[in-house]
Protein backbone atom coordinates (compact mmCIF):
# COMPACT_ATOMS: atom_id res chain seq x y z
CA UNK A 1 0.00 0.00 0.00
CA UNK A 2 2.85 2.59 0.66
CA UNK A 3 4.30 2.54 -2.98
CA UNK A 4 0.54 2.61 -4.00
CA UNK A 5 0.59 6.22 -2.27
CA UNK A 6 4.46 7.04 -3.80
CA UNK A 7 3.16 6.48 -6.95
CA UNK A 8 0.18 9.11 -6.77
CA UNK A 9 2.83 11.50 -7.73
CA UNK A 10 5.05 11.43 -10.99
CA UNK A 11 8.43 10.45 -10.91
CA UNK A 12 11.42 9.37 -12.61
CA UNK A 13 14.50 7.06 -11.98
CA UNK A 14 18.13 7.87 -10.83
CA UNK A 15 21.37 5.96 -10.48
CA UNK A 16 20.72 2.90 -7.88
CA UNK A 17 17.20 2.32 -9.11
CA UNK A 18 15.31 5.51 -6.82
CA UNK A 19 13.07 7.51 -7.63
CA UNK A 20 12.51 11.17 -7.38
CA UNK A 21 9.58 12.47 -6.40
CA UNK A 22 7.82 14.91 -8.86
CA UNK A 23 5.61 17.75 -7.54
CA UNK A 24 4.93 21.42 -7.78
CA UNK A 25 7.86 22.90 -5.85
CA UNK A 26 10.49 21.08 -7.83
CA UNK A 27 9.03 20.38 -11.46
CA UNK A 28 10.74 23.02 -13.08
CA UNK A 29 14.29 21.29 -12.13
CA UNK A 30 13.14 17.95 -12.65
CA UNK A 31 12.38 19.28 -16.29
CA UNK A 32 15.30 20.61 -16.30
CA UNK A 33 17.47 17.51 -15.90
CA UNK A 34 14.95 15.52 -18.60
CA UNK A 35 15.24 18.29 -20.99
CA UNK A 36 18.56 17.48 -21.75
CA UNK A 37 20.25 17.06 -24.23
CA UNK A 38 18.23 20.20 -25.44
CA UNK A 39 19.47 22.80 -23.11
CA UNK A 40 19.49 26.37 -24.59
CA UNK A 41 22.85 26.38 -23.33
CA UNK A 42 25.86 24.47 -22.00
CA UNK A 43 25.65 26.10 -17.92
CA UNK A 44 22.49 24.81 -15.99
CA UNK A 45 22.86 25.53 -12.04
CA UNK A 46 19.89 24.09 -9.74
CA UNK A 47 19.28 25.80 -6.25
CA UNK A 48 17.49 24.38 -3.27
CA UNK A 49 17.59 24.03 0.35
CA UNK A 50 19.29 20.80 1.52
CA UNK A 51 17.76 17.75 1.29
CA UNK A 52 15.33 18.98 -1.71
CA UNK A 53 16.66 16.37 -3.80
CA UNK A 54 19.66 18.15 -5.58
CA UNK A 55 21.91 15.57 -5.66
CA UNK A 56 19.42 12.79 -6.59
CA UNK A 57 18.67 14.70 -9.51
CA UNK A 58 22.48 14.41 -10.39
CA UNK A 59 22.06 11.05 -10.21
CA UNK A 60 19.04 11.02 -12.53
CA UNK A 61 21.23 13.45 -14.97
CA UNK A 62 24.55 11.21 -15.02
CA UNK A 63 21.97 8.22 -16.10
CA UNK A 64 20.88 10.02 -18.97
CA UNK A 65 24.15 12.00 -19.98
CA UNK A 66 27.19 9.80 -18.66
CA UNK A 67 28.30 12.48 -16.70
CA UNK A 68 30.77 12.67 -13.87
CA UNK A 69 30.35 14.29 -10.57
CA UNK A 70 32.74 16.11 -8.71
CA UNK A 71 31.93 18.07 -5.08
CA UNK A 72 32.99 21.80 -5.59
CA UNK A 73 36.13 21.35 -3.49
CA UNK A 74 37.14 18.97 -6.17
CA UNK A 75 36.65 21.00 -9.13
CA UNK A 76 40.46 20.90 -9.84
CA UNK A 77 39.86 16.96 -11.27
CA UNK A 78 36.77 18.16 -12.61
CA UNK A 79 39.04 20.78 -14.62
CA UNK A 80 41.89 17.68 -15.14
CA UNK A 81 39.14 15.46 -16.56
CA UNK A 82 37.72 17.52 -19.04
CA UNK A 83 41.10 19.15 -20.17
CA UNK A 84 41.94 15.10 -21.11
CA UNK A 85 38.55 13.80 -22.10
CA UNK A 86 35.57 16.53 -22.83
CA UNK A 87 32.17 15.29 -21.60
CA UNK A 88 29.38 16.30 -19.30
CA UNK A 89 30.32 17.01 -15.47
CA UNK A 90 28.13 18.15 -12.46
CA UNK A 91 29.60 20.07 -9.42
CA UNK A 92 27.85 20.04 -6.68
CA UNK A 93 27.72 22.24 -3.60
CA UNK A 94 29.25 25.10 -5.85
CA UNK A 95 28.16 27.59 -2.85
CA UNK A 96 29.60 25.90 0.43
CA UNK A 97 32.41 27.80 -0.06
CA UNK A 98 35.51 25.97 -1.20
CA UNK A 99 35.09 26.43 -4.94
CA UNK A 100 38.36 27.15 -6.67
CA UNK A 101 37.49 29.91 -8.40
CA UNK A 102 39.69 30.03 -11.80
CA UNK A 103 39.62 26.28 -11.60
CA UNK A 104 35.69 26.98 -11.86
CA UNK A 105 35.73 29.72 -14.62
CA UNK A 106 38.31 28.05 -16.97
CA UNK A 107 35.80 24.54 -16.76
CA UNK A 108 32.86 26.75 -17.73
CA UNK A 109 34.92 28.76 -20.43
CA UNK A 110 35.94 24.89 -21.63
CA UNK A 111 32.12 24.19 -22.02
CA UNK A 112 31.43 26.85 -23.90
CA UNK A 113 34.61 26.16 -26.33
CA UNK A 114 34.21 22.69 -26.40
CA UNK A 115 30.82 22.16 -26.15
CA UNK A 116 30.08 19.80 -23.02
CA UNK A 117 27.35 20.51 -20.64
CA UNK A 118 27.89 21.69 -16.62
CA UNK A 119 25.44 20.81 -14.38
CA UNK A 120 26.01 22.90 -11.24
CA UNK A 121 24.05 22.76 -7.63
CA UNK A 122 23.75 25.04 -4.55
CA UNK A 123 22.02 25.69 -1.86
CA UNK A 124 21.07 29.31 -3.09
CA UNK A 125 21.50 31.10 -6.36
CA UNK A 126 24.51 32.12 -7.78
CA UNK A 127 23.60 35.94 -7.48
CA UNK A 128 23.91 35.54 -3.47
CA UNK A 129 26.86 33.47 -3.88
CA UNK A 130 30.43 34.73 -2.42
CA UNK A 131 32.49 34.47 -5.63
CA UNK A 132 35.22 37.33 -5.71
CA UNK A 133 36.01 36.85 -9.64
CA UNK A 134 34.20 39.15 -11.32
CA UNK A 135 34.38 36.71 -14.32
CA UNK A 136 33.13 33.75 -12.63
CA UNK A 137 30.37 35.56 -11.38
CA UNK A 138 29.14 36.45 -14.65
CA UNK A 139 29.88 33.47 -16.38
CA UNK A 140 27.29 32.08 -13.26
CA UNK A 141 24.90 34.88 -13.98
CA UNK A 142 24.51 34.21 -17.33
CA UNK A 143 23.79 30.67 -16.93
CA UNK A 144 20.22 28.81 -16.72
CA UNK A 145 19.18 28.86 -13.23
CA UNK A 146 16.13 26.74 -12.05
CA UNK A 147 15.08 27.02 -7.73
CA UNK A 148 13.69 23.86 -6.12
CA UNK A 149 10.80 25.32 -3.99
CA UNK A 150 10.06 24.40 0.12
CA UNK A 151 8.08 21.17 -0.78
CA UNK A 152 4.27 21.66 -0.98
CA UNK A 153 1.81 18.65 1.08
CA UNK A 154 1.48 16.37 -1.85
CA UNK A 155 5.24 16.00 -2.05
CA UNK A 156 5.76 15.99 1.93
CA UNK A 157 3.20 13.00 2.18
CA UNK A 158 4.97 11.28 -0.49
CA UNK A 159 7.89 11.67 0.83
CA UNK A 160 6.84 10.64 4.58
CA UNK A 161 5.41 7.44 3.16
CA UNK A 162 8.75 6.47 1.19
CA UNK A 163 10.91 7.44 3.91
CA UNK A 164 8.86 4.99 5.64
CA UNK A 165 8.39 2.31 3.06
CA UNK A 166 12.37 2.37 2.37
CA UNK A 167 12.62 1.27 6.49
CA UNK A 168 10.53 -1.39 6.09
CA UNK A 169 7.77 0.80 8.26
CA UNK A 170 4.55 -0.32 7.99
CA UNK A 171 2.07 3.30 7.43
CA UNK A 172 -0.70 2.83 9.78
CA UNK A 173 -3.65 4.80 8.91
CA UNK A 174 -4.21 8.34 9.89
CA UNK A 175 -0.03 8.20 10.76
CA UNK A 176 1.19 10.80 7.93
CA UNK A 177 -1.57 13.28 8.54
CA UNK A 178 -0.81 13.36 12.22
CA UNK A 179 2.67 13.91 11.51
CA UNK A 180 2.51 16.53 8.93
CA UNK A 181 1.49 19.69 11.26
CA UNK A 182 4.14 18.34 13.85
CA UNK A 183 7.16 18.36 12.02
CA UNK A 184 9.64 20.59 10.45
CA UNK A 185 8.03 21.48 7.07
CA UNK A 186 10.62 20.39 5.20
CA UNK A 187 12.43 17.51 3.49
CA UNK A 188 15.01 17.61 5.92
CA UNK A 189 12.29 17.72 8.87
CA UNK A 190 10.41 14.35 7.04
CA UNK A 191 14.12 12.67 7.13
CA UNK A 192 14.58 13.72 10.46
CA UNK A 193 11.05 12.53 11.81
CA UNK A 194 11.30 9.55 9.93
CA UNK A 195 14.27 8.52 11.57
CA UNK A 196 13.19 9.40 14.85
CA UNK A 197 10.52 7.23 14.99
CA UNK A 198 12.54 4.33 13.99
CA UNK A 199 14.92 4.53 16.22
CA UNK A 200 11.73 4.84 18.66
CA UNK A 201 10.46 2.01 16.93
CA UNK A 202 13.18 -0.16 17.87
CA UNK A 203 14.18 0.63 20.94
CA UNK A 204 10.68 -0.09 22.22
CA UNK A 205 10.66 -3.22 19.62
CA UNK A 206 7.01 -2.15 18.78
CA UNK A 207 5.66 -0.72 15.14
CA UNK A 208 5.50 3.23 14.58
CA UNK A 209 2.22 4.16 16.25
CA UNK A 210 0.33 7.66 16.41
CA UNK A 211 1.10 7.40 20.26
CA UNK A 212 4.60 6.37 19.70
CA UNK A 213 4.43 9.66 17.26
CA UNK A 214 3.17 11.76 19.67
CA UNK A 215 5.87 10.65 22.45
CA UNK A 216 8.36 11.01 20.03
CA UNK A 217 7.49 14.57 18.06
CA UNK A 218 6.55 15.98 21.22
CA UNK A 219 9.95 15.34 22.87
CA UNK A 220 12.40 16.92 20.10
CA UNK A 221 11.78 18.93 16.97
CA UNK A 222 14.02 19.34 14.27
CA UNK A 223 16.63 22.15 14.41
CA UNK A 224 19.17 24.00 12.36
CA UNK A 225 22.00 21.60 13.04
CA UNK A 226 19.65 18.42 12.06
CA UNK A 227 21.28 16.70 8.96
CA UNK A 228 19.47 14.78 6.07
CA UNK A 229 20.45 13.42 3.09
CA UNK A 230 20.70 15.37 -0.22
Amino acid sequence: MTSQLVLELPHIPALGGEDFLVSASNAQAARLVESWPDWAGPICIIAGPEGSGKTHLVNVWRARSGASAFAADAIGEALKAVLTMPGPVAIEDADAGSLDEHAAFHLLNLARERRFDVLITGRMPPGVWDIALPDLRSRLRSAALVEIEEPDDALLRAVLVKLFDDRQLAVVPGLIDYIMPRMERSMAGAAFAVEALDRAALAERKGVTRPLAAKVLGERKPSAGDKAPE
